[in-house]
């Protein structure tokens, strides 16, 4: 027997916001709400529990922005790279700077409260 990560808890500052974005961004529905304000998000269908972990962004009373011990990674499903960097920029993901040569296969971008994240190079088959 295992584990499998079933949901990514993320504090924010405006989880309403954030939620919208990551939404867009993972082609997730909203899946409920708590009385804290927190909100689920996760893939339409299946919900929690299935193949891919759900966000759940919550309220939090000091949300840190920049380079987290954890950060996400998300690879296009339907396009290239570029046509998906674009689409991050137009939904409200901004490059960040984290020391980067350059060279690198992965774009560092920030949500719209500065958590990092990177836009990897290889595409994956959707679910």
């Amino acid at each position: 027997m295992a584990c499998r990560i079933s949901e990514l808890v993320i504090d924010a500052a405006d989880p309403e916001r954030l939620a919208e974005f990551w939404k867009e961004v993972l082609g997730y529905a909203e899946l409920g709400r708590d009385e804290d304000g927190s909100i689920e998000i996760g893939p339409p269908g299946p919900g929690f529990g299935g193949p891919q972990p759900t966000l759940v962004l919550g309220s939090g009373r000091e949300p840190r922005a920049g380079k987290l011990p954890l950060h996400i990674d998300v690879s296009p499903t339907d396009r290239d790279q570029d046509a998906e960097l674009e689409r991050l920029l137009a939904l409200g993901a901004r490059r960040a700077d984290v020391g980067q040569s350059g060279d690198e296969s992965w774009h560092v971008l920030a949500d719209p409260e500065g958590n990092e994240f990177c836009l990897l190079r290889a595409r994956v088959r959707p679910l």
